[in-house]
């Protein structure tokens, strides 16, 4: 047993929040090549040691708060926040039996995160050079245009992103095959010559009519086309990999979970550009999967939440870009102070202060809060004050 237990986690607090789908102001449902949704979730967790508290949290349905408060807050309760690794890995044996895949995985990325900012914080030094450090600011790319968004709609958010400096957007695919290359042409008009144009299929298509669609996307000027089909279909990805024209960049990734996930998708050949998300792996498995792909010469991207990834992404090498991705963009602008700014399209962490910076803004927060719960160890001789649970 450490003698130094002011470091002992001792205080956990859970928010689960639903924030509607919204474009221009105006709240509306969202669609990609394969599904449609109304509101994001998000799972907030603060974890508190000594006289310091960090701030984690995933994009992901309440009911990941259950996992939280039954399942790993018991695994990880007293241990030392400096510990990363440890508690990584506790949680991951502590959903052994239910699945670590998809809710788990999330609910185990937010506590993982909050003990990263929790450990910058005792450090006294910020989460991206707690991390390494390696870059200053990190490239973003604008991301959105949903399948469902009108011309006029698709043409005005890309313009948008392109005069505020970045130097590439991305665009969704995959709902009506037959329209996207007109839709992408219509892009790549709007944006010009100089700014990248990324496509985003979410998994929608077959393999042969991905190949063709490929084709036809290289030749509108295309450089990126993430998830062709679904990453469940590794040989599939192989293929489209192997066969797609240059310069098109075949990019998945964001559904892995596990450091399995992304040794797979790598030893397969499934990739040009992996993708990772701390939100759902992790900062602990977004480090295990940027240490494979620099070991594999394999560019590496960061996944949404632009807000923690700022942080995350920098502090790696073979970072190339984070996504800006609408939702995720606006969420954290609402919810957080302290969200990175951009400067000439590129992200900026913060520096200035300890861990990854965001602070919940609990008043503008509030009216999204489903759920939440609290609990307080009194003692670390002593059980667990009950938990305080209440939903809105």
């Amino acid at each position: 047993m450490r003698s130094d237990d002011d470091a002992r986690l001792h205080r956990i607090t859970g928010d689960a929040f639903e924030v509607p789908t919204a474009i221009g102001g105006r709240e509306r449902p969202e669609t990609d090549g394969t599904i449609t949704w109304s509101s994001t979730g998000l799972l907030i967790v603060r974890l508190a040691a000594a006289d310091k508290t960090g701030l984690g949290f995933a994009h992901t349905p309440s009911a990941a708060l259950g996992i939280v408060r039954d399942v790993l807050w018991p695994a990880t309760e007293g241990m030392d926040g400096r510990d990363t690794e440890r508690i990584f890995w506790a949680m991951a044996r502590a959903v052994r039996n239910i699945g670590w895949r998809g809710l788990c995985a999330s609910a185990i990325s937010a506590i993982d995160i909050a003990v990263h900012d929790l450990a910058a914080r005792l450090a006294g030094v910020p989460l991206v050079q707690y991390l390494g450090g390696a870059h200053d600011t990190v490239p973003a790319y604008g991301s959105g245009g949903f399948t469902d968004y009108t011309d006029q709609e698709l043409t005005e958010q890309l313009s948008s992103w392109a005069e505020h400096g970045l130097r590439a957007v991305k665009m969704k695919v995959g709902s009506d095959p037959g329209d996207d290359p007109r839709r992408v042409a219509l892009a790549r008009d709007t944006i010009g010559p100089h700014v990248e144009l990324f496509v985003d299929a979410n998994g929608a298509y077959e393999r042969k009519q991905a190949l063709h669609l490929a084709n036809r996307f290289a030749d509108l000027g295309v450089t990126w086309f993430e998830e062709p089909v679904s990453s469940d279909d590794r040989a599939g990805l192989t293929l489209l990999r192997d066969r797609m024209p240059a310069p098109l960049r075949l990019a998945a990734g964001e559904y892995a979970y596990t450091p399995a996930d992304f040794r797979d998708l790598i030893t397969d050949d499934c990739v040009d550009v992996l993708q990772a998300d701390a939100t759902r792996c992790g900062i602990t498995g977004f480090r295990i999967a940027a240490s494979l792909a620099r070991a594999h010469d394999i560019p590496l991207s960061a996944h949404t939440a632009p807000a923690l990834h700022a942080s995350v992404a920098a502090a790696f090498d073979g970072t190339i870009n984070v996504e800006y991705f609408h939702d995720h963009a606006r969420i954290a602008g609402t919810f957080f102070d302290g969200v990175p700014g951009l400067r000439n399209g590129d992200l900026v962490p913060d520096r200035s202060s300890p861990g990854h910076g965001l602070e919940l803004k609990e008043a503008d927060a509030r009216p999204y809060r489903v759920a939440s719960f609290t609990r307080v160890t009194d003692s670390f001789a002593t059980a667990t004050a009950p938990a305080r649970i209440h939903n809105n």
